[in-house]
């Protein structure tokens, strides 16, 4: 498996409950744009209508090759999960605090490209003090171990 973008922010932002990997509906200069890199996720987050799951905020360049047939960059893409994924997802966003958002888009070994969701709950300031000054006790601690 390939990675080719990666939400960094959201561990940094939220407190990472439940992880899926969902499918994305794409279209030829998607794909071909996003195999190149070209893909942000940095304000990316998942919205349900009529009971399918969107993907909104994501940005795929455009794909200078293609032909006058080019997408637009900030669409809102379907996302392919099973109904009942759709279904938990849902229910669960739909309590306060709790959102959908994505990870990191990578093409498995078949070459499709996949997308990892994750239910997450919003970290207050406080929180993200308290984890950066874990990670730095952490670090400390691993340097000491290595003297």
């Amino acid at each position: 498996m390939k990675d080719i973008a990666v939400n960094r922010k959201a561990y940094h932002d939220f407190f990472i409950e439940e992880k899926y990997e969902a499918g994305i509906s794409l279209m030829g200069s998607e794909i071909k744009s996003l195999r190149k890199g070209k893909v942000s996720l940095k304000e990316a987050y998942v919205s349900f209508l009529n009971g399918e799951a969107y993907i909104k905020g994501m940005n795929i360049s455009l794909y200078k090759e293609a032909t006058y047939n080019n997408h637009e960059e900030a669409r809102d893409r379907k996302l392919l999960l099973h109904k009942r994924e759709i279904n938990k997802l849902f229910s669960k966003c739909k309590i306060q605090g709790y959102t959908c958002i994505p990870l990191k888009i990578y093409l498995n070994d078949a070459g499709r490209a996949k997308i990892e969701i994750a239910l997450a709950k919003g970290k207050t300031l406080y929180d993200k003090r308290e984890s950066d000054k874990k990670r730095s006790m952490d670090r400390a601690a691993k340097q000491a171990l290595r003297r």
